[in-house]
């Protein structure tokens, strides 16, 4: 009895074994368990979080019964054939739910969005589009005029405190170095603080202006030069740095919130980043032509719309200050010039501070202008080759109005009547505007601009997937895929350099929908419990007061934290769910210091690294984490022990995460031509006035790149 018992289990272990080794579910599972070993592991060696014995022992007991069944399973995988294991090209890509009662072509959205990404008339300064920033594998290579000082420091009673000092380099407009980097520098044994820095390492947006009107006929913003304090040389406005590093937007689809802090939200609301966090947010729906209402909307998996309609009205990154989504919709319509009209006299009698309640002027809609009016498109664009007017500039036969309308059910923007707003920022509907200088009036599809920018944006975005690296094709099947060291590198970050713990699934980010939706908060087994939100760690970049993350707040009071905000009991109405955790009041909730977990495909392309950009090398990031961190008593990171052969394999396999189609601009990662702003003309110490008192472009040209690809852009300081 006893052998047939044995032979029984075996037979039983082996079964087990083949359904986790040899089906696609099945090895999701063993992942997933083997990442649940991991991470208990990491929390148990880094004494974060304890009292997980009988958990920890129960993983153990499965995790042995894997391991024995592996063993059998590994005498007659042989002989069995099966589905391959998954890659990332096995994830789908999140998307609204009720997608379909917006978009009526999502082949023609995707058209619009990326000619809006690409178009540098977006921005007020008709220079500057959402690629400005994220033309380098999504991300940005510039290093002139690429810094900002410390402007996001608080005090510890969370009153601002913003450091406008210089340290890197001493003024804008500074052409960095690769000895600049790291910006928090040790002795060779660790041990020793040489240098430190605060500064950011960014992109640069816009010069300091205030919005007046938009102009017929000119892509740029009617516009007025205010005086910088921090961006200026010799008096003279230089463009403003960001100050946070710039991610990727290359597989940012698979993320549940994105921006560092997490403030674009998972639910778009049609105007803004912050989803139902906003209780004033509607757009204008037509139940017929001469039939409107404002509607609450509301998109789930949708934060890559709610992070792409923030940085067109950023005073920072493409706007002047005091613009709204309604006036770039006008600017990419149409316009009766017998009723346009400019308004003299003093800009604080037309603005006010900070573009809320802003006065907008009668009539202002602008002729149509040419979508990417300014830039090549290649003829062989994988998107847009088909109405490219090469070698002409712009497209061909398209106005912006032809492209909503081709993409987007006629009930957003097809009425007869208009949406008028007062100088209170009052809204009616009516037939006929009615002459008076302090109102406004819009079209239905000027109306809802926002809407249309932000889904036809991310459904271009959402294109951008890099899934077919050498990694990929390892967990494909094909062995050879990663080179002997990178394998090694894959079992550090698999085990004893606790990569996984962050940066797990298949997205290699715990931020990503999948891993986030449904267990939006963790907590620890401690008493008192630590509460916090998923996939956001402190890992001691930098004092946590220079730059709080995710535990600040958005425009609205609320904490960005969504544990915070649980402990407010606030979660069913800003989020539309209950929580997955009961935050009680005892528990600690820690949100401070705290950052997204990014992705990490093509890191090998993305330098420099960090929220602060203060990492030029992956060798010098790796030292960070083995190290456990600059700032450990203020992060979650311990010491790895890491040896120097190691860290070298740990290195190789973040090379394995790189898809080439990136490196060479192939489909679906080809553009149009671009022009970005490469810092002015000058130094740090004089720049050349444009006339305007902000200082004359140096302007660096990116080539339009077909569906073939070229050559690519260098990395970061290469």
């Amino acid at each position: 009895m006893g052998i047939i018992l044995i032979l029984s289990l075996v037979a039983f272990i082996t079964g087990l074994s083949i359904y986790f080794l040899l089906t696609s579910r099945g090895g999701i599972l063993l992942k997933s368990l083997v990442t649940k070993i991991k991470c208990q592991w990491w929390r148990l060696s880094f004494g974060k979080l304890n009292r997980l014995g009988s958990r920890f022992s129960k993983t153990i007991t499965i995790a042995a019964i894997i391991m024995v069944a592996v063993i059998a399973g590994n005498s007659v995988s042989a002989q069995v054939t099966g589905s391959p294991p998954v890659s990332l090209k096995s994830v789908s890509v999140p998307e609204p739910d009720n997608l379909g009662d917006f978009v009526k072509d999502k082949a023609a959205a995707i058209k619009l969005g990326k000619t809006l990404f690409w178009d540098m008339q977006v921005g007020s300064d008709g220079q500057t589009s959402c690629a400005t920033c994220h033309f380098h594998a999504g991300a940005d290579n510039r290093s002139i005029n690429q810094i900002a000082p410390g402007l996001l420091r608080i005090n510890a009673d969370r009153t601002e405190n913003p450091d406008i000092i210089f340290n890197i380099g001493g003024a804008p407009n500074y052409q960095l170095r690769k000895e600049d980097f790291p910006f928090h520098k040790l002795s060779s044994d660790s041990t020793t603080v040489v240098s430190d820095s605060n500064d950011v390492s960014s992109s640069q947006g816009v010069a300091n202006t205030k919005f007046i009107d938009v102009i017929p006929g000119s892509p740029r913003d009617l516009e007025t030069s205010e005086p910088d304090p921090v961006f200026n040389v010799g008096g003279i406005n230089v463009r403003r740095v960001q100050p946070r590093n710039t991610p990727t937007v290359i597989n940012a689809a698979f993320n549940f919130r994105n921006f560092w802090d997490g403030r674009a939200q998972d639910i778009f609301n049609g105007v803004n980043p912050f989803g139902l966090r906003d209780p004033n947010a509607s757009v204008v729906k037509a139940e017929n032509p001469n039939q409107l209402k404002f509607v609450k909307v509301s998109l789930n998996n949708s934060s890559l719309a709610s992070q792409a309609v923030g940085p067109p009205l950023s005073s920072f990154e493409s706007s002047a200050d005091g613009r709204t989504f309604q006036e770039i919709g006008d600017k990419f319509g149409q316009i009766d010039l017998s009723k346009f009209i400019f308004v003299n006299g003093s800009l604080d009698n037309i603005l006010s501070i900070g573009g809320t309640k802003l006065p907008r002027l009668l009539g202002q809609k602008l002729s149509g202008l040419t979508p990417l009016g300014k830039q090549v498109v290649h003829p062989q664009d994988s998107v847009l080759g088909a109405d490219s007017s090469y070698p002409q500039p712009g497209l061909k036969d398209k106005t912006y109005e032809d492209l909503i309308k081709d993409a987007f059910k006629p009930e957003w923007w097809n009425s007869n009547k208009l949406i008028q707003v007062d100088a209170e920022g009052k809204r009616t509907f009516v037939n006929e505007p009615d002459n008076f200088s302090q109102t406004d009036e819009y079209r239905l599809l000027d109306y809802n601009f926002s809407l249309f920018f932000g889904l036809a944006v991310q459904l271009y975005e959402s294109t951008l997937i890099a899934n077919d690296t050498p990694y990929d094709r390892f967990l494909e099947g094909n062995t050879t895929a990663l080179t002997v060291q990178q394998q090694r590198g894959k079992q550090l970050f698999e085990g004893k350099a606790a990569c996984i713990f962050c940066h797990s699934g298949l997205e290699l980010t715990s931020a990503s929908v999948s891993n986030v939706k449904n267990q939006r908060l963790r907590a620890t087994t401690t008493t008192p419990r630590t509460v916090s939100d998923k996939a956001f760690f402190n890992i001691g970049v930098r004092p946590t007061l220079e730059d709080i993350g995710v535990g600040g707040q958005d425009p609205f009071g609320n904490p960005l934290s969504e544990s915070r905000v649980a402990a407010l009991g606030k979660f069913p109405l800003l989020f539309g769910s209950s929580p997955n955790v009961t935050v009680n009041p005892n528990d600690t909730v820690v949100a401070d210091g705290q950052f997204k977990t990014p992705g990490l495909r093509n890191i090998e392309l993305t330098a420099p690294y960090f929220h602060n950009g203060g990492y030029l090398t992956l060798p010098q990031v790796v030292d960070f984490y083995n190290r456990g961190g600059d700032f450990r008593q203020q992060g979650v990171l311990r010491p790895l022990g890491l040896s120097e052969t190691e860290k070298d394999d740990l290195v190789a396999f973040l090379k394995g995460l790189t898809d080439e189609r990136v490196v060479s601009e192939k489909a679906p990662f080809d553009h149009p031509q671009l022009f970005v702003p490469n810092g002015h003309l000058g130094n740090s110490m004089y720049v050349v006035n444009d006339g305007t008192g902000k200082a004359a472009d140096n302007l660096l040209e990116i080539p339009a790149v077909g569906k073939n690809g070229g050559k690519g852009t260098p990395n970061f300081l290469n």
